[in-house]
């Protein structure tokens, strides 16, 4: 029997001729079928990718060079656009949509020669914290049904925990990959904004959004990040830097890290006293092992949450304004109405609950008699938290803090509660507000026999030196 370990091993395999591709892709097909109950998958190309497992292994037996991600077999989140395939960003009202166009991310995986299995659950548009609202139905945590997966990204999340793919992909504006990786037990890294092209992704908050990547391992992630980021032409946000050489980041040489953490997040009532007091422990290792870790004050440590919320909400409003059944996916069937209101009866059938939630809250925010009072002050924030990094990486090579204040909470526990849902991205926003890169490690578990880790983040597009510093964490 196969068994998935990194993909070093794997390509191993290929090489020797123990395993071929069409075998593999065999292999994940049935772990997606014994895993169905989780509802991770929206739809898998079973089919399609046989056929393409079976001619990378035609090209195996040619001699042709093989790709970076030869046979590497990926999940992507039902946000991201694939060619000829549907994409609804989990909504009714893009629900048998088909797409188009690829993403460049895609684009990119394809070119290195990976498989690409079939598409992910999610929140609907990535709002929310639970992949709880999805129109396919929420997804379950593979280590316990009764809980949550966490979200936006939880069916990409819960593929790689429950050995459905290699790898996969996800969106994250506030957390989406790093919590469900949390929550999963898994490694969840968002990077840099801008180090990743958005084109062809399902936009939520275009000044918060980012593709992530889900794995077991710092070495399969850092290979996926080298062979997906860089410069795009169809992307002006993305960054035109060089793409360090991420796969080679075991060969770095050792090094102590200057390590700082917020005071306020491991003494703040919302965080499991279990989760600050593992940290601490965490924190005394690495100073046992020589690497400076020291505490900093941080007193605005309550005001990112409301800041993200009012900003991602109205950038929310504005980007998912297009779906009004005019042009393409969901319109109400019912007759004879004018133009306004076949809008109002499209968009209040078409979007679930929590999606025009955030809608009218940034439609609010924006408002005429409340943009300065909220919209303002937020920007204002979220310049002054830029500023405040900006400085801490003079000093530090490194932030970290808790991934999440608890571990994976109970499926509908927080249905009735959107406050408490959105102080559960407590300590996620912050690296979306100001641009930084940041990884989800998996390190502790719980009483409760649930996973959690420790979130780590470097400066922008030192995504090498978080990568390597995960490493030894």
């Amino acid at each position: 029997m196969y068994s998935f370990t990194t993909i070093q091993a794997f390509h191993q395999d290929i090489d020797i001729g123990r395993i071929t591709c069409e075998q593999v892709v065999r292999y994940f097909l049935r772990q997606i079928e014994e895993s169905a109950r989780f509802n991770a998958f929206i739809e898998v190309y079973a089919e399609e990718a046989l056929e393409r497992a079976r001619q990378l292994d035609q090209k195996k037996l040619r001699g042709e060079k093989t790709g970076r991600l030869f046979g590497v077999v990926v999940g992507i989140k039902d946000v991201i656009c694939y060619k000829g395939h549907k994409v609804s960003a989990a909504s009714a009202i893009l629900r048998g949509f088909t797409s188009l166009y690829s993403a460049t991310a895609v684009e990119r995986l394809l070119l290195e020669d990976a498989i690409i299995i079939g598409n992910l659950n999610c929140d609907e548009f990535a709002m929310g914290s639970s992949s709880e609202n999805s129109v396919y139905g929420q997804v379950l945590n593979a280590l316990d049904e009764s809980r949550v997966p966490g979200g936006s990204s939880g069916g990409s999340a819960v593929a790689v925990q429950s050995g459905s793919c290699m790898l996969s992909l996800g969106t994250d504006t506030g957390g989406s990959v790093r919590q469900p990786a949390d929550f999963c037990g898994i490694i969840g890294l968002k990077p840099s904004y801008g180090r990743i092209s958005r084109y062809g992704v399902l936009a939520y908050a275009s000044s918060f959004d980012q593709i992530g990547i889900f794995g077991k391992n710092i070495a399969d992630i850092a290979l996926a990040l080298e062979v997906i980021a860089g410069a795009d032409e169809f992307d002006s946000t993305c960054s035109r830097l060089p793409v360090p050489r991420y796969s080679e980041v075991d060969s770095i040489p050792s090094k102590k890290y200057r390590i700082a953490y917020f005071r306020e997040t491991l003494e703040h009532p919302s965080l499991d006293p279990e989760i600050s007091t593992s940290i601490k422990s965490l924190i005394e290792r690495l100073r046992d092992e020589g690497h400076a870790v020291e505490p900093l004050n941080f007193e605005l440590l309550d005001y990112i949450v409301p800041a993200y919320y009012v900003l991602t909400t109205a950038e929310a409003s504005s980007n998912l304004s297009r779906y009004d059944g005019v042009r393409y996916g969901y319109r109400t069937p019912v007759p004879d109405l004018d133009l306004t209101e076949m809008y109002k009866k499209t968009r209040s059938t078409g979007f679930g609950k929590e999606t025009k939630r955030r809608i009218m809250l940034g439609s609010f925010v924006l408002s005429a008699g409340y943009y300065d009072a909220y919209f303002t002050k937020a920007q204002q924030v979220r310049k002054l938290l830029i500023q405040k990094t900006d400085h801490l990486f003079t000093q530090y090579d490194a932030l970290m803090m808790p991934t999440a204040p608890s571990v994976a909470f109970k499926l509908g526990e927080k249905n009735n509660d959107p406050i408490a849902m959105f102080l559960a991205d407590i300590y996620t926003v912050f690296a979306n507000l100001v641009g930084i890169p940041a990884i989800s490690i998996p390190i502790f578990y719980h009483k409760s026999g649930m996973p959690f880790g420790v979130q780590v983040m470097t400066n922008r597009f030192e995504e090498l030196s978080l990568l390597h510093l995960s490493n030894i964490i």
